[in-house]
């Protein structure tokens, strides 16, 4: 079965779409896996190369190459054709995959894991593309509203896949089955997939305008890594110079782009209404949320009494709530209005967060439940609604570098958000403890606030620990209901068009206009 997808981008001839879907679906859950599998492996692989002190930096090392590289890959693909870059990526992601399991040493992790960023910043972003120029659009809606909640896999069995080559295995096999998947799914896509690309004569690549967008987002996003690492804070000498080192390279990097043939992030793309709209949106909602997100552990953990996994399961609520609210939005997406759909669902994340702004140390865990389900009802929308909107605005040569972009800005507002607002709850509960530092043991002050209560405290000393706790988590929400109602009101500037209904009228009124 051959299928000609005509665009101006680079067209996609797919021998079986079934195929290239498959591969595609692979390489998204394996590499989403090895976020869960080796944070689950890190105590025992740190203990193994002596790196304790470099702990935080396998996460972050990761997390910085990923988003860094999301929008230079994405130009890359939109420049040599998605079937290349992908592969491209898969390699890298590959390659770092092995770097990581033959590690004898903290350094060469460290290095195999900003390789597997680099890989992984092209297969998230131009699997969607992918798929975005290989389906009709009411196809590609229901595929993308599947493929978020699919992303739920990699956190139910993460945990378990980690534990069990941990325990039976050793945490190499953690890296090394990456390589057998990886292949797979590049193998797939390989032979299914067919790619016609116009060849042009003056393809060049932005390398200046690569070189500021990496210098900037690097001086950014370090920060937040070397917050949580070095035991900075937001306004300490350095992280404030970093921070002004990245406003300079940002504005450094918009006039190479205006002078650039090729530019790495087109500016005209800051002109479209729904890529700035979606843009600003996920950034916002991602600093809201995520940061509250990651930090509740701490409050079921040491307030509810909760295990460890127990409070690690306890947010798959939401995503109990996203599941069906994508499946919905996807058959809605091409009916309905999708400012309207925005309006609608966003507005549920708002009402969960303001259940959550009422914690105390009595909360039932129904409750709990009811808030986390509620807000992933709202935040469906965005599984993959965002990319078709993308995709349908701007110009099919620029869907590459578009979709990376957007997800750029939505990375961006994650590792913020989660650095901020834990530094945020850190701070609250920090001081709430010194407070009633008369009532606790000597020099047991720094344990309490990790978590770890030392024996004979008193009723009254351990109820007002965990107030102290609980009103602490209160304020952190209050401050993200903040950032999602600004989030909402950015929801209503999307444009009011049906997805998919403009490009119908073009061809439609094309036959009449020849």
């Amino acid at each position: 079965m051959n299928n000609d997808i005509t665009a101006s981008a680079p067209a996609l001839q797919t021998g079986s779409r079934v195929l290239v879907l498959i591969g595609l679906i692979i390489g998204l859950i394996f590499s989403e896996l090895d976020e869960t599998v080796v944070s689950t492996a890190m105590p025992t692989i740190v203990r193994d190369l002596h790196g304790l002190s470099f702990y935080g930096w396998v996460a972050g090392i990761y997390m910085l190459a990923v988003t860094v590289f999301m929008p230079i890959l994405g130009k890359l693909a939109d420049l040599y054709g998605r079937k290349r870059i992908y592969l491209t990526s898969m390699g890298l992601f590959i390659a770092g995959s092995l770097i990581c399991g033959i590690a004898p040493s903290m350094g060469m992790l460290l290095a195999g894991r900003c390789v597997q960023g680099i890989g992984a910043g092209g297969l998230m972003p131009l699997a969607l593309v992918i798929i975005g120029e290989s389906f009709p659009l009411e196809q590609r809606a229901k595929i993308q509203g599947l493929i978020g909640p699919l992303m739920i896999l990699p956190q139910l069995v993460g945990p378990v896949v980690g534990g069990y080559f941990v325990g039976h295995l050793n945490w190499h096999w953690v890296f090394f089955i990456n390589i057998p998947l990886g292949l797979l799914a590049a193998v797939v896509l390989f032979f299914s997939m067919r790619e016609s690309r116009s060849e042009t004569s003056s393809r060049s690549i932005d390398w200046l305008g690569a070189g500021m967008l990496v210098a900037s987002l690097l001086s950014l996003l370090l920060a937040p890594v070397m917050i949580d690492n070095l035991a900075l804070s937001w306004s300490s000498p350095l992280i404030l110079g970093m921070l002004a080192l990245s406003a300079l390279f940002a504005a450094l990097f918009v006039q190479v782009e205006r002078r650039a043939a090729e530019p790495i992030i087109p500016l005209s793309l800051f002109r479209n209404r729904n890529f700035v709209t979606l843009s600003l949106i996920v950034m916002t909602l991602m600093l809201a949320l995520m940061g509250s997100f990651a930090s509740f552990p701490y409050f079921a953990q040491h307030v509810m009494g909760m295990t460890p996994t127990a409070s690690g399961y306890l947010m798959m609520a939401a995503m109990a709530g996203a599941i069906p609210s994508s499946m919905l939005n996807s058959f809605l997406i091409t009916k309905v209005a999708y400012r309207k759909l925005f309006i609608v669902f966003m507005f549920l994340p708002l009402i969960g967060l303001v259940m959550l702004m009422q914690l105390t140390p009595s909360v039932p865990l129904l409750y709990v439940l009811v808030a986390f389900f509620i807000m992933g009802i709202g935040m469906g929308i965005l599984f993959g609604s965002d990319n078709l909107i993308i995709q349908e605005s701007v110009d099919p040569a620029h869907s590459g570098v578009a979709v990376s972009s957007v997800q750029l800005f939505q990375s961006i507002g994650a590792t913020i958000g989660l650095s901020v607002f834990g530094s945020l709850l850190a701070k609250h509960i920090r001081d709430g403890i010194h407070g009633m530092a008369g009532q606790l043991p000597a020099g047991s002050e720094e344990s309490v606030i990790s978590g770890s209560l030392p024996e004979g405290l008193s009723a009254s000393a351990l109820q007002q620990i965990h107030q102290i706790i609980a009103s602490s988590f209160d304020q952190l929400f209050a401050i993200g209901l903040g950032f999602a109602i600004v989030a909402y009101v950015f929801c209503w500037f999307l444009s009011p068009g049906v997805l998919g209904q403009s490009r119908k009228q073009e061809s439609a009124a094309a036959p009449r206009n020849k």
